[in-house]
């Protein structure tokens, strides 16, 4: 397989949807080939790239589309919080699998292999691939670039206990990102960091405000690819009280 390089992923995402395609174990849409047919459908739809959990599923996309790959490998270790690819092993998974990308959990919070740095450097060690950094807050951000992040992502925004919590996008640690690493691709001397709007993006007017926010490219996920979620939202909607 022919890996792509950063440059020519980013040229590919930029300004774009990516569509987050995952689906549990407990979910009625959950295995690699119904996760397949999602990508697929999203790709006609127009998505610039695909997130993808666990290396069945990243598999099983890469053999219907070119589309650029996010992998990621959720799974619990007992006695830490963090899931998202939480071993260096689950990255390398990843990479035999057939993604373009790494998303790792890059919050302030106890890894298995080391300080968020170390694993960090640990995975871009093991893997060759870019790495993408899911962050909660801006001081992660700022050590998951130190640590050489080559994209942060807000998806860990409301997910983590000392974060924002809130049921809209966080948009100001969007905006406030932005701002702080700079375009992309930088000035002479500097270095852009792409800044990815992920979370609770629900609606294509909250996607548009991400972009306007400064976000490089958009993720969303259970509001395209999650039916259960999208169908008790119109549940509540048409059975809130009438004031």
């Amino acid at each position: 397989m022919i890996r792509r390089s950063l440059i020519d992923l980013l040229a590919h995402i930029r300004g774009g949807l990516i569509v987050s395609c995952q689906a549990l174990p407990d979910e009625p849409l959950h295995g690699s080939e119904i996760m397949a047919c999602m990508a697929h459908a999203a790709e006609i739809g127009g998505a610039v790239a695909i997130r993808a959990n666990g290396p069945g599923d990243v598999a099983a996309i890469r053999a219907i589309t070119s589309l650029p790959i996010i992998g990621l490998y959720k799974v619990d270790i007992p006695g830490f919080d963090v899931y998202i690819t939480p071993l260096v092993e689950h990255a390398e998974a990843l990479v035999d699998a057939g993604a373009d990308i790494v998303a790792v959990d890059a919050t302030n919070r106890p890894h298995p292999e080391g300080t968020t740095a170390e694993f960090i450097a640990a995975v871009k060690a093991a893997t060759g691939l870019p790495l993408l950094a899911d962050i909660s807050t801006y001081d992660e951000a700022l050590a998951a670039q130190q640590a050489g992040a080559d994209i942060i992502s807000t998806t860990m925004s409301g997910y983590t206990p000392y974060s924002p919590q809130q049921s809209t996008p966080d948009l100001d640690l969007v905006r406030l990102l932005a701002s702080t690493f700079g375009p992309v691709p930088p000035p002479l001397g500097a270095r852009g960091l792409p800044v990815l709007a992920e979370g609770r993006i629900s609606t294509p007017e909250e996607a548009r405000a991400a972009l306007d926010a400064g976000a490089f490219a958009v993720v969303v996920g259970g509001a395209i690819t999650r039916p259960q979620q999208i169908t008790a939202r119109f549940v509540r909607g048409i059975t809130a009280p009438i004031n």
